[in-house]
């Protein structure tokens, strides 16, 4: 850490009461830090030399001094989502001495975007849709329902967004289940052990009441009585005898696909509200609890990646394993929704043209069977491939290679040659775990290696 010139001599070994001659103003104010108590020369160090004083940290960066206490904090050891500042930089959030704010942060977690410490990064509830809603909370502030440092298992929504509580525990401690008038907007349906995530965004909307980006139309529509009887004792009541005789009246041609397709999904037999919610969704389909999660559950070998790997393929792991498979059965071995290169050149070449739906803010690949973030190819590797060459270099060939010399000899060459589909070790997920240099190339190409 750079030594600042401390602007009057000082004696290498002096005590912090020195210190505080000048500095009284770090011991007061509504939050200090413990570690005053502790002495300014349990952080700071004093450095003379040619009669210049210079004050510097005792460690060599400001964050790896905070972890020498607050270990618990240390993100290299925490293999929960930790939120980004305190990764690196927890200065960004907090004041190293005194505060007039709880935990010492640098600005109070509510009011408006200036005076907010979460609006300098986050942009949540600022930008309302003119028809849009915003949720009254944020006004109380945001730890009202976020815990910034709480960690835990990855993939349970509870840690990975840092919330005090799960929905819907943490949604009742505000709105009560037994309000007549909440009880009415719900259709009189129990809604106390939904999860209220499902059909509302918690922060903002650009619908009213706070509704997902995605609506199934009869919902949207106010139409309930299409597959809901009135409840009974508490419980809802169909208007089929279950959910998947109730979807098929709307959905025969998934129910047809399911039953006759040539690689058939096991969890596709069963239930649809098992994987789908009837109401609505932050994804196209409404994917419970999430388009990503809504896999995991059953496939455990993912969901085993998605908490140790280092890199993971968003297509996967945020948009969806659907982006790359068929959920409801397919033609494909494994579910894919097209054989060999041609599953990952859908994305990963400069010869894509998604079609954009702009109503629904999405493109479309895979004849509009899947549905993207508008702005998701901006951040897609996109590669020049022509004539079976083109990755890693110029000529470097992406498909089988016949020899020349003897045409039955074929090496045979694909993307998963060299690339897991799902998530590697580093940048780049090559089926090694290793970085993409030399030494990875070496694994075919004996001896050196000339640029083509």
């Amino acid at each position: 850490m750079f030594a600042v010139k401390h602007p009057v001599p000082l004696e290498p070994k002096m005590d912090a009461a020195k210190c505080l001659e000048c500095h009284q103003d770090k011991t007061k104010g509504t939050a200090v830090h413990s570690a005053i108590q502790m002495g300014c020369t349990s952080c700071h160090e004093v450095r003379v030399h040619k009669d210049i004083t210079h004050v510097k940290l005792v460690t060599a960066t400001p964050t790896k001094l905070c972890l020498s206490c607050h270990a618990d904090k240390n993100a290299a050891e925490i293999k929960g989502v930790v939120h980004p500042p305190a990764v690196r930089d927890c200065q960004k959030c907090h004041d190293a001495h005194v505060s007039a704010n709880k935990n010492q942060l640098i600005k109070p977690v509510s009011g408006g975007k200036t005076d907010n410490l979460c609006l300098t990064c986050h942009d949540t509830g600022v930008k309302v849709p003119e028809k849009g809603s915003r949720h009254a909370a944020l006004d109380m502030g945001c730890d009202t329902c976020h815990t910034t440092h709480k960690t835990g298992e990855k993939g349970k929504r509870e840690f990975d967004f840092h919330l005090t509580k799960n929905a819907p525990a943490l949604c009742l401690d505000c709105h009560d289940a037994k309000d007549a008038k909440l009880a009415k907007v719900h259709n009189n349906q129990p809604f106390d052990k939904a999860d209220c995530l499902t059909c509302h965004n918690p922060h903002q909307s650009s619908r009213p009441k706070l509704m997902q980006k995605f609506v199934h139309a009869p919902f949207e529509a106010g139409s309930c009585d299409t597959c809901h009887q009135a409840a009974k004792d508490g419980k809802v009541v169909l208007t089929q005898t279950d959910s998947k005789a109730l979807c098929i009246m709307c959905h025969a041609e998934q129910a047809k696909r399911i039953d006759s397709a040539k690689v058939p999904h096991p969890g596709a037999q069963g239930d649809c509200i098992t994987c789908h919610d009837p109401h609505a969704g932050k994804t196209p389909g409404f994917p419970k609890p999430d388009a990503v999660n809504v896999c995991l559950s059953c496939h455990t070998d993912q969901a085993e990646m998605h908490k140790t790997q280092k890199v993971l393929h968003k297509a996967a792991f945020r948009d969806g394993c659907a982006t790359c498979h068929e959920p409801h059965g397919g033609d494909n071995p494994k579910l894919l929704r097209a054989e060999g290169n041609a599953l990952c050149t859908a994305c990963h070449t400069n010869d894509v043209k998604p079609l954009k739906v702009e109503a629904n803010h999405v493109v479309t690949i895979f004849d509009g069977k899947v549905r993207l973030p508008e702005d998701y190819f901006a951040s897609v590797t996109r590669l020049n491939l022509k004539f079976g060459l083109g990755h890693p270099t110029r000529k470097h060939p992406v498909t089988d290679v016949v020899d020349v010399l003897d045409p039955k000899k074929i090496t045979k060459l694909s993307c998963l040659t060299c690339h897991q589909p799902h998530a590697g070790g580093a940048k780049a997920m090559l089926v090694t775990n290793q970085k993409p240099t030399l030494m990875f190339c070496r694994r075919c190409h004996q001896g050196m290696i000339g640029v083509q």
